[in-house]
């Protein structure tokens, strides 16, 4: 690898995903694209979103309630054209997945089928330091049942003088509570470190300890391939709005593991949109569920916000998420080189990536933990057109997405980041 805008050209022409990139909006700077690398907050808007929302608001013009049915794409049944793409994308079968409310409210709605303490099962293992939101579900959850968060959640650090929580040490915490373990709820990426945890281990070491197993794949979903229905994972939720391009506050997902949705009987909150839809329209008062992860919805797609999912989702299934990993991987791989290339270069400069070194110990991320220089470089590399993410107290967070990044952004980075350390 060379840390020159040749080299970085040079990759790019041999991309055979180069094309995808054009396929979006990038904010401009000053004339020119900027360097977006904060797909992990909000990714980019596919140039095809203008055209799907316009579809379906001709169609509410045009018919009004009758676009229902009228519809290009009928609204009563919108949400099932997630099924097959959702699946492919996180490995699932088409009957485990659906797109439904936002992420931390569809947490609520599964942790009420999946987190049901006794007396003797009550405790949460989960990571320490994960996104806030996960924090005050679990903690809510817990106080639901009249139990004590102190007591009943367990946190995951990483080692003093560590940056990463090893599996090992997951597995051990789940061997030492065993016997009153109700649930292990971690974030399959976690969104400050950007580590990758071993999903189908500590699935099937929580498992083997007699508790459910739950995933938070808002950092994971459309980041990298998952297998959730061979890992059988009890279940899961993602937001659609970071890696997979569906708009701020956009669309989430969930997937529930067959061996639960073919369950009748499991404990859920209900709503009409989850009832038998063969008989959903005849007001009945008992709720029967489909026996598919459709009986966790609760009321009618958002169609607005669907069109963009969709219209997203699309792009995806033609490029392929095994071929957004393997350039995911060597993209993430030449922004770790330039940024030691910059920091061994510049006398100034000490970066410390926290972010595990091993590729298939992450994602499209490094977390850049930047020592003497704090959020004055934050800013002046704003301020030369790069959008990237500030987290206290001294951490820039970098996601070079393979969908829309290239070589020349990790290129165009690099220089910036040694400007300001020299300014």
């Amino acid at each position: 690898m060379e840390f020159s805008l040749a080299y970085a050209q040079e990759q790019d022409q041999k991309d055979s995903l180069k094309s995808f990139r054009e396929r979006f909006h990038f904010p401009q700077h000053n004339g020119r694209e900027t360097v977006y690398f904060t797909g992990n907050s909000l990714g980019l808007a596919p140039k095809t979103a203008m055209t799907a929302l316009e579809q379906e608001v001709n169609d509410w013009a045009k018919y009004g309630v009758e676009g229902h049915f009228e519809a290009k794409n009928p609204w009563v049944s919108y949400h099932e054209m997630f099924a097959e793409p959702l699946a492919n994308l996180v490995g699932a079968q088409p009957n485990e997945v659906a797109a439904m409310n936002g992420l931390t409210s569809n947490l609520h709605l599964l942790m009420v089928s999946f987190y049901t303490p006794t007396p003797k099962r009550y405790k949460i293992i989960c990571e320490g330091k994960a996104f806030p939101s996960d924090q005050y579900a679990l903690q809510s959850q817990v106080k639901h049942h009249g139990l004590d968060p102190k007591n009943a959640i367990i946190q995951l650090f990483p080692r003093e003088g560590e940056n990463n929580i090893r599996t090992e040490d997951v597995l051990a915490a789940i061997s030492e509570h065993a016997d009153s373990l109700a649930l292990v709820m971690i974030g399959g990426v976690n969104y400050y470190t950007g580590q990758y945890f071993d999903i189908p281990t500590i699935t099937k070491a929580g498992q083997h300890a007699g508790a459910m197993v739950g995933w938070d794949l808002a950092h994971a979903a459309g980041n990298l391939p998952v297998k959730l229905h061979d890992w059988e994972v009890d279940f899961a939720a993602w937001c659609s709005y970071k890696y997979m391009n569906s708009g701020p506050g956009s669309i989430s997902g969930i997937f529930v593991h067959e061996k639960h949705v073919t369950n009748p009987e499991i404990n859920r909150f209900a709503g009409w949109w989850g009832h038998d839809k063969e008989r959903r329209f005849l007001m009945e008062p008992e709720f029967k569920p489909m026996l598919t992860a459709e009986a966790w919805q609760l009321s009618n797609a958002p169609v607005l916000a669907m069109a963009v999912h969709k219209a997203s989702l699309d792009i995806f299934m033609e490029a392929g998420i095994e071929n957004l990993r393997a350039k995911s991987i060597a993209l993430t791989n030449y922004l770790e080189f330039v940024v030691e290339k910059v920091s061994d270069s510049v006398e100034n400069a000490s970066f410390e990536i926290i972010t595990p070194s091993n590729p298939q110990e992450r994602g499209a991320q490094l977390s850049i933990l930047s020592h003497g220089s704090g959020k004055e470089l934050f800013d002046f590399i704003t301020q030369e057109g790069v959008i990237a993410d500030w987290r206290e107290p001294n951490v820039i967070r970098i996601a070079p997405v393979p969908m829309y990044n290239n070589y020349e952004d990790v290129y165009r980075f690099g220089e910036i980041l040694k400007r300001g350390i020299n300014q």
